[in-house]
């Protein structure tokens, strides 16, 4: 079917929202099942109809709905239901979103940004983001009457769609990398209820394999190229948005793996513009990990090159080495003025460390936001004064077993590790350790009886 808007970023008042495939422009109903362009290949986006609201109008329909108040929706996805999927009946979902922007000054100071914010998306129902996302795409799942629903991982997405196909009673199918997912991912996705299935490869040839089963054995495939995850994900900006007053910061940071939320904050950022929520863009920095990084390198080249790597990284949540939404990202990053850079597992874990210790936590793969941050600032590409938002994705509890060896097991012995101090049963004993206490925390009691 021709499109008779095909560049337009909005469908007329009242319209029904149709699926567009960016790379030829054929379009497809809301309700149709495919994962990608039928002429083409190429991946599908969602366009709504333009809102009965705009402006003013529009953000006082959204805070109509925030809060503890009669008129609340209690999910900080379906919230933005104009913007997310308007013609959406029963949503599956939990709810989610509704996560906080926090502030903490050892992070700040460590970053070099002294108005950086976290917005920490691993306080979400099942640890990370992808809920946001998965509320969509498995209402979709739910509205197409599919016979189960699947997705490859490297873990989140597993745990979220394990998650939300139990709560919507759909069979799921998780194809996993062996040997390549943290334990506290894989265990949600067995506890949920999903089938696991553990495949010999890396994540790349996880989603080829989920992109044959939903072409061939009609599963709903919801990774992030499914456009539906997208909308759901345009809410994290959306949220932040509405927490700063509309007021957008200069920098938003994100972790940058298989790029769905690079894709998804381009999306959002251009529909908030257009539709008067926010009156300047703020730029994007996509962070990957430098052993998973073909995103920075191709950035690096003004994106003339589009070369898959073999990812190796202890980030396992962004060990991706081709990024299945590419192009939809390139166009998020070259209409914001963006940034793309990586950090090396060291500058993760490093960063990681300072965002656990200030009591906030988060998994390796968030942690590069914030690395990313103070290799700009470093860099001067961040001034001084600009307002910065760094996502945090994922819980800290989603990968137990690298906190582990970063503070037990590393070596040389990484200058922020908090190793576990023996000690005989005696009171003289905790005294001794009471005062190895200063002002900044614990002192190197530990590496002084080693």
């Amino acid at each position: 079917m021709p499109d008779p808007q095909r560049n337009a970023l909005f469908l007329d008042a009242g319209a029904a929202s149709v699926q567009r495939c960016a790379r030829c422009g054929a379009v497809t109903p809301e309700l149709d099942a495919a994962a990608e362009c039928a002429r083409c290949g190429g991946l599908l986006e969602i366009v709504h109809a333009t809102p009965d609201a705009h402006g003013a109008a529009l953000l006082a329909l959204f805070g109509l709905r925030s809060g503890m108040k009669p008129t609340s929706e209690p999910s900080g996805v379906w919230r933005y239901r104009e913007l997310v999927m308007p013609s959406a009946k029963e949503p599956v979902s939990h709810p989610e979103g509704n996560t906080p922007l926090l502030a903490r000054r050892t992070i700040q100071a460590f970053a070099g940004s002294a108005s950086l914010l976290l917005k920490h998306e691993g306080q979400n129902p099942t640890g990370s983001f992808k809920d946001r996302g998965m509320t969509v795409a498995v209402t979709q799942a739910k509205r197409i009457g599919a016979r189960a629903v699947a997705c490859a991982s490297t873990g989140n997405t597993s745990a979220s769609l394990a998650a939300y196909a139990a709560h919507a009673g759909i069979p799921a199918l998780v194809f996993v990398p062996r040997g390549q997912i943290a334990l506290g991912k894989l265990a949600q996705s067995l506890a949920y209820g999903a089938r696991t299935l553990l495949v010999d490869g890396d994540f790349d040839a996880c989603l080829r394999l989920a992109r044959d089963a939903s072409r061939e054995l009609g599963v709903y495939l919801v990774n992030s190229i499914n456009p539906w995850r997208v909308e759901g994900q345009k809410t994290i900006v959306f949220e932040m948005l509405q927490q700063l007053g509309y007021d957008a910061p200069d920098w938003i940071a994100l972790p940058a793996g298989n790029l769905g939320n690079t894709s998804a904050f381009g999306k959002a950022l251009r529909e908030a513009f257009a539709l008067g929520l926010i009156t300047r863009v703020p730029r994007l920095l996509a962070v990957q990990a430098a052993g998973a990084a073909p995103f920075a390198s191709s950035f690096a080249k003004h994106f003339s090159t589009h070369e898959p790597v073999h990812a190796e990284t202890l980030a396992t949540a962004i060990k991706i080495g081709d990024p299945a939404s590419w192009d939809r990202a390139v166009r998020a990053i070259t209409e914001t003025n963006g940034v793309v850079t990586s950090a090396s597992d060291a500058e993760i874990l490093d960063a990681k460390a300072v965002i656990d210790a200030s009591g906030v936590g988060c998994e390796p793969a968030s942690a590069a936001s914030v690395a990313g941050v103070r290799q700009l600032r470093d860099r001067g590409v961040i001034g001084e004064h600009e307002r910065v938002v760094a996502v945090l994705t994922g819980h800290v509890l989603k990968d137990p077993g690298i906190i582990q060896y970063y503070h037990q097991e590393m070596e040389p012995r990484p200058a922020r590790a908090n190793r576990p101090v023996e000690i005989g049963a005696s009171l003289t004993e905790v005294e001794r350790v009471l005062k190895s206490a200063t002002s900044d925390g614990w002192g190197d009691l530990a590496k002084s009886d080693e």
